[in-house]
C-alpha cells in the first residue's frame, strides 16, 4: 500500500512455464477506484470507476483484489520482475540467384525490415519493425505516416478498417487520424499473426495456439493446434484456418471444434486465401493449395528455398511466392513454374495481390510494387521488365501517433452539424461506450479507444457503421465534447 490518501495494491502473476506474465493494480482515491492491468513491464489498460461513497469504493477494490489473489496473483513490487521477451521474427535473407529482377514498377524504402502489408482500392499500407506505418497511393506517392509504440508484425483489414498488430501486444485501429488500441491481446499470448473478420479478431501465436477475441476485446474461445510457431491465420464465414509447424488446421468460427487437419510439407510460414482454397507457404520450399471444404492438398508449387510469403491472382490463375533467397516466383495454377526473378530488395516477408499488381514488403524494409498482369507475366518470361522507380519520402509528411489519455484528444465546445455523439457509461461493471445521438440503437456498444474512456465523458465522431454481431465502429476523427 502507498501512503497518503491514495491506497494502491499491486499484484503479479508470472508462471515459470510461460503461461502467464501479467500484473493487476488497484488504487483507491476517495470515491474513485482505478484498475490498471496488462503485461508486466507495459503500461497496460486502465479502468476508472466512481462509487457513491468511500466505503463502497474500498469494498469494490477489496473484491477485485480478492478475485485476483484466488486466481494466483501475489503482491509484488513494480519494476522488480523483468518484462517477458517478445518474439521478434528472426529471418535469414540470402542474395537471389535469379538471372534478373522481377517486373518492378516502383519501390519505397521504409528504413527497417517490414512484415506488415495491406492494399485496398485507394491505398497501400506498409508497417515495419521500427513501428512505422506508411500509406501510399497506387502510384507510390507517400501520403502519411503512423508512428506506433512497437514493431508492426502484420496489417489486416475488415471492410475499410485497418488494424496493425504490434510487438507490444496491442492491435491498433489506423482507420482515422487518431490511431488507437482497439484490442489488447492477453498477456500470455505472444502474437505471431492476425486476421480479422466482421469485428472478430483471430490471433495465432508462438505456442501454436489460436485465440479468438470479439470487438469489445473480450476472449471468446481458444484452441491449441498440433504444432507450435503458428505464422498463419486466415478466416472467413465457414472456418478459421490455422497454419503452424505441423500443417494447417481448420476450426469452426464459433469455437465448436476442429473441422479438419492436414499435414503440410514443412512448417507453415505464411498463408493466403481465396474463396474455396487456402495456400500455405512452408519452410520446405513449397506452396501448397488446400481445399477449404476438406483440407485436401490440391496442388504443390515448388520453390528453391524456404517460402516466406505467397499470394495469388483471383481464382488462383497465377500463384506467387517469395523465398528466403530474395527471389519471387510466378506459377501457373497447375504448379508449372513460369519464372523465378529477384526482388531487387531482400526477401519478401509478406505479399498481397490486387488489380494485376503484386505488392511485397521485404527484409530491407522496402514496399515493392510488381506488375503482375498477364502481359507483364509473359514479358518477364521473355526477359523483358520495366525500369523500377525509387519513391522518395515527402518532406512535410503528416504523422499520427496514438492518444494515450483523454486530454490528448482534440476537444470541441459543441457537436458540429451532422456529427454523432457517444458517451462512456458503466455497464455490468465495465466502462463501455454507447450512442447518444438519435437514429442509432443505444443498446449497442461502440468499438472505442480504451485509453481515452472516462466515466460520463462524451465524444464527437464523424460516422458510425454497424458491424455483424451488433456493435458500431467509428469512422473518422474522435473529439472530446466539452
Amino acid at each position: 500500500m502507498s501512503g497518503g490518501s491514495v491506497s494502491t495494491t499491486y499484484l503479479e502473476l508470472s508462471q515459470d512455464d510461460g503461461a502467464a506474465h501479467k500484473f493487476y493494480e488497484v488504487a483507491v482515491d476517495g470515491l474513485v477506484v482505478t484498475v490498471r492491468y496488462g503485461r508486466i513491464g507495459a503500461s497496460g489498460q486502465t479502468q476508472i470507476t466512481t462509487f457513491p461513497s468511500a466505503d463502497k469504493a474500498r469494498a469494490a477494490a477489496a473484491r477485485k483484489v480478492g478475485e485476483k489473489v484466488r486466481k494466483g496473483y501475489a503482491p509484488a513490487v513494480p519494476g522488480q520482475r523483468a518484462p517477458r521477451a517478445v518474439t521478434r521474427r528472426q529471418v535469414v535473407s540470402a542474395p537471389s540467384t535469379a538471372r534478373a529482377v522481377a517486373p518492378v514498377l516502383w519501390r519505397f524504402g521504409t528504413g527497417s525490415a517490414a512484415f506488415g502489408i495491406h492494399v485496398d482500392g485507394e491505398h497501400c499500407w506498409v508497417g515495419n519493425q521500427a513501428g512505422d506505418v506508411y500509406t501510399l497511393d497506387h502510384d507510390g506517392r507517400v501520403l502519411a505516416r503512423f508512428n506506433l509504440p512497437d514493431g508492426v508484425k502484420c496489417l489486416v483489414a475488415d471492410d475499410f478498417w485497418i488494424y496493425a498488430g504490434c510487438d507490444d501486444g496491442k492491435v491498433y485501429d489506423l482507420s482515422s487520424k487518431l490511431p488507437f488500441a482497439a484490442y489488447d491481446i492477453a498477456a500470455d499470448v505472444d502474437i505471431f499473426w492476425l486476421d480479422i473478420h466482421e469485428g472478430v479478431l483471430d490471433v495465432s501465436d508462438r505456442d501454436g495456439k489460436l485465440t479468438v477475441i470479439d470487438h469489445e476485446d473480450e476472449h471468446q474461445w481458444s484452441r491449441r493446434s498440433q504444432g507450435d510457431h503458428a505464422w498463419m491465420v486466415r478466416a472467413d464465414d465457414r472456418a478459421v484456418y490455422h497454419g503452424h509447424h505441423s500443417g494447417v488446421t481448420a476450426y469452426a468460427p464459433d469455437g465448436g471444434g476442429e473441422l479438419w487437419h492436414t499435414p503440410t510439407r514443412g512448417g507453415v510460414l505464411f498463408g493466403w486465401q481465396e474463396d474455396d482454397t487456402v495456400y500455405a507457404g512452408t519452410a520446405h520450399r513449397v506452396v501448397q493449395r488446400l481445399s477449404k471444404a476438406s483440407g485436401t492438398i490440391e496442388a504443390t508449387y515448388a520453390c528453391d528455398s524456404a517460402v516466406y510469403s505467397c499470394a495469388t491472382s483471383p481464382g488462383g490463375r497465377f500463384v506467387f511466392a517469395g523465398d528466403a533467397a530474395s527471389s519471387v516466383y510466378c506459377f501457373d495454377q497447375d504448379g508449372t513454374r513460369l519464372w523465378k526473378l529477384g526482388t531487387g530488395g531482400g526477401s519478401a516477408l509478406s505479399m498481397q495481390y490486387r488489380d494485376e499488381r503484386l505488392y511485397l514488403v521485404t527484409t530491407d524494409g522496402s514496399l515493392v510494387c510488381v506488375d503482375a498482369g498477364e502481359t507483364a507475366v509473359s514479358a518477364a518470361q521473355q526477359g523483358t521488365v520495366p525500369v523500377a522507380r525509387d519513391v522518395k519520402l515527402a518532406e512535410a509528411l503528416p504523422t499520427y501517433e496514438p492518444a494515450t489519455t483523454a486530454s490528448a484528444v482534440s476537444a470541441v465546445a459543441q457537436a458540429p452539424a451532422g456529427a454523432i455523439v457517444v458517451q462512456c457509461v458503466q455497464d455490468s461493471g465495465r466502462l463501455r461506450v454507447h450512442v447518444v445521438s438519435e437514429g442509432y440503437d443505444s443498446s449497442w456498444n461502440v468499438q472505442f479507444p480504451r485509453a481515452i474512456r472516462e466515466p460520463g465523458a462524451r465524444y464527437v465522431v464523424d460516422a458510425l457503421h454497424p458491424a455483424a454481431g451488433g456493435f458500431y465502429r467509428v469512422r473518422g476523427d474522435i473529439r472530446r465534447l466539452l
